[in-house]
């Protein structure tokens, strides 16, 4: 899920114009990264994602647990945990193309995502 425009706002709305912007999903099934908005994109990261660690209950010792997500947790390592953005004159400091996405891996428990804005 892209929420480039939800953190876009919470930086505007701190009224800070040069600082650091950190992004967390605040679940450990759960991802924040930044990458291109490519339908194409999004298709091929769930493809390798999938082909990579796929969904199989008994695979995985974690499983054992009582839980079925080890897949879940694992993905989340691979796309990683937080990302930070510099903010120049008020706004997110991107590259090309950059925009930052929400990645839910599990989804069975309800989720927040924690936006920490810091500068002046």
């Amino acid at each position: 899920m892209n929420i480039t425009s939800d953190v876009e706002r919470i930086v505007t709305k701190s009224g800070i114009k040069e600082g650091l912007c950190l992004v967390n999903p605040m679940h450990i099934t759960a991802s924040v990264f930044i990458n291109d908005e490519e339908s194409g994109l999004k298709e091929d990261f769930i493809r390798f994602l999938e082909d990579l660690v796929p969904y199989n209950p008994e695979k995985y010792k974690h499983n054992l647990t009582g839980e079925d997500n080890a897949h879940s947790h694992i993905k989340r390592q691979l796309m990683g945990r937080e990302v930070v953005i510099a903010v120049t004159d008020g706004k997110l400091d991107f590259g090309t193309w950059e925009q930052i996405f929400y990645g839910e891996f599990d989804g069975m428990r309800p989720k927040k995502v924690l936006v920490k804005v810091i500068g002046e």
